[in-house]
């Protein structure tokens, strides 16, 4: 029986029942007087809080997926295929649930248990309405398995597009998280989808993808100095990997981080601490500080190294002591409802040129997906007006305009567009 599979939940559901049916049956023999009989009486109550607990811990985990099998509950997880260096396609050209992968991609089809289970998925014809894939990101650097969901707009099968590379938006979990609370949960292909068909977001590649590499344990997008190393896999092994199949951005400029919670504080961490990765981010409930837990353990080793890895990480510290980089983030918190309030309207104010700030600040709201489902339609239209549009891809037959010498459009280049589309969709209010 799967983790997550209802099978287990009715399992546990029903072993709940019998320990409470068996204390009831069995408590009139426990209530003598005697040291066995105490003894029986605290067993009995143990064993039927603990299988209660299970059956409601795995009615949640069932819901949210926050760990999607029991290998990864146990911390077995999956390790990438030793020496992995070849990409599936050099031009970035394939599809993998449409294509046979190539032995040794970067990405791989992977299951679509959790993929089924998600409502509001687009149906019908992928020209018209796009397609979700489940997949697995293969870290070269780092030798992470990671499973991800992949949305790719319509215009990404329409002739008309077909030497486009698209802008890419990484969609990060929080803690535990899981990749369907993502695309069930928050909607974010749903929303990406319902926006680009409305001409307020530009077509663009969704990458749903938790952060927590090495369940249980949770790593903040940190890497740990003789451990998981998060940030290494989510700002060059996660785009080396997507640029090498699907038609993304090839620049920095194409490429926006955003999440939820600790994926929030993960998007704020990678955009900030690597521009050449990421040069947009949209964190909704975000802390600005990474620290040391019971369930991160020592993210920042010992000896004279340990502060300046924990100072790189505290965003306020960097905005004090380092120059800006030249990125755009939005923040979002809740006047009332969220502890983190504060912490953001003084993250705000510290923020200084050439970065850029915008905020989402409504009045009531707490630390849920009712609330960030709000927000996610402000941020993903903010996040548009951020990134560059469709990169043209190598033609075949025609020579390609530049003007730089590494063969890419250099600043204020117009991409070539397809034919009979317009270079940009409505420009939306930056917040």
């Amino acid at each position: 029986m799967g983790l997550t599979s209802r099978t287990t939940v009715y399992a546990m559901v029903a072993l709940a029942a019998l320990s409470v049916a068996l204390l009831v049956w069995l408590w009139p023999r426990l209530a003598k007087p005697g040291l066995w009989q105490v003894l029986g009486r605290l067993c009995a109550i143990g064993v039927t809080q603990v299988t209660i607990v299970a059956a409601f811990a795995c009615g949640v985990n069932s819901s949210y997926q926050f760990f999607g099998s029991w290998g990864e509950l146990f911390g077995d997880v999956d390790t990438a295929p030793v020496g992995v260096t070849q990409a599936a396609d050099q031009n970035g050209d394939g599809s993998v649930n449409g294509i046979s992968s190539v032995h040794g991609s970067l990405v791989q089809p992977a299951g679509n248990e959790q993929l089924s289970r998600v409502s509001g998925l687009p149906k019908g014809p992928a020209a018209a309405v796009g397609r979700v894939e489940s997949v697995k990101i293969i870290g070269k650097r780092t030798g992470v398995v990671d499973p991800a969901f992949v949305y790719l707009p319509p215009q990404y099968f329409q002739k008309a597009y077909h030497r486009m590379r698209f802008p890419v938006i990484v969609a990060l979990s929080g803690y535990p998280g899981s990749i369907f609370n993502l695309a069930q949960h928050l909607r974010v292909s749903q929303t990406a989808g319902e926006l680009q068909g409305k001409g307020q977001m530009q077509p663009t590649i969704m990458v749903m993808i938790r952060p927590t590499i090495a369940p249980p344990r949770d790593t903040e997008c940190v890497d740990v100095p003789g451990g998981p190393q998060t940030e290494t896999f989510l700002a060059k092994d996660l785009p080396e990997a997507v640029r090498s199949v699907y038609r993304a951005g090839h620049d920095a400029s194409a490429w926006g981080v955003m999440g939820y919670s600790s994926g929030a504080s993960c998007a704020l961490q990678l955009t900030m601490r690597d521009p050449h990765a990421y040069t947009t981010a949209a964190a909704l409930s975000p802390d600005y500080k990474v620290k040391d837990d019971p369930t991160t353990g020592n993210l920042f080793g010992s000896g004279p190294g340990r502060q300046a890895r924990v100072d790189g990480h505290d965003l306020m510290w960097r905005l004090a002591h380092l120059p800006a980089p030249q990125v755009s983030v939005l923040v979002a918190n809740s006047k009332h409802g969220e502890k983190g309030y504060a912490q953001t309207q003084a993250f705000i104010r510290a923020v200084k040129a050439p970065m850029r700030v915008a905020s989402i600040l409504p009045e009531n709201g707490s630390h849920n997906f009712p609330t960030w489902v709000r927000e996610m339609p402000a941020a993903l239209k903010w996040m548009n007006a951020q990134l560059t549009f469709p990169q043209d891809v190598v033609p075949r037959h025609h020579p390609r305009r530049t003007t730089e010498a590494d063969g890419r459009p250099g600043p204020g280049h117009s991409p070539l567009r397809a034919e009979g589309t317009p270079s940009r969709p409505a420009a939306t209010t930056r917040r």
